[in-house]
């Protein structure tokens, strides 16, 4: 019995190895994989994308206040309303889109920094912070799904309207995109 089991499994090895083997040969006598392509309407409409985001300003798909830190990109909750207690962290979602991208070696890189005003009704300053958070990676392809998560914690703001503006400074394109976020603080919630 066990010769028998161990004949089969041999015999699937071999049967395994041939396969891969056979495979791998075919990819070297092609020299790239094979898979199927984006054509047509599809292809066409890709680089529309990568147009218009080459030409475009920077820009935000989305930017509101959110319940807590975001876990990806999406993957958030829109805070029902932007009315915080005093002393609760106030946490932003944004998702840029129009940033630049520099190439080489086959890979792309993206670099964001944020920078934020904390301001009155009358506009004056009341905090500020320059290039406070950066965004920034490296990629196999030019990464179009970037979204940022950004807490703020403001201690002893008197109950009253207050604007929290928060710039993305694109270190690539040259871009910037200003966020304002209209928020209140109450004395109860």
């Amino acid at each position: 019995m066990q010769n028998g089991f161990f004949a089969r499994q041999a015999v699937r090895g071999a049967l395994f190895l041939a396969a891969t083997t056979l495979s791998c040969a075919s990819i070297a006598q092609t020299g790239t994989p094979d898979f199927p392509k984006p054509e047509g309407a599809l292809a066409d409409s890709l680089a529309a994308l990568s147009d218009a985001w080459n030409t475009s300003g920077l820009a935000f798909t989305v930017a509101a206040f959110a319940e807590a830190p975001a876990a990806g990109y999406g993957q958030y909750t829109p805070r029902a309303s932007a009315s915080f207690a005093a002393d609760e962290p106030l946490t932003v979602y944004a998702e840029p889109v129009g940033y630049g991208f520099s190439s080489s070696d086959a890979s792309y890189s993206y670099s964001l920094q944020a920078s934020y005003r904390l301001l009155n009704t009358t506009g004056q300053v009341l905090a500020s912070q320059e290039g406070f958070a950066d965004f920034s990676g490296t990629t196999r392809s030019a990464k179009r799904e970037l979204s940022a998560s950004l807490s703020f914690q403001f201690s002893g703001l008197p109950a009253g309207k207050y604007t929290l503006e928060t710039t993305f400074a694109d270190k690539i394109g040259g871009k910037s995109g200003t966020i304002s976020l209209p928020f209140t603080i109450s004395t109860s919630q």
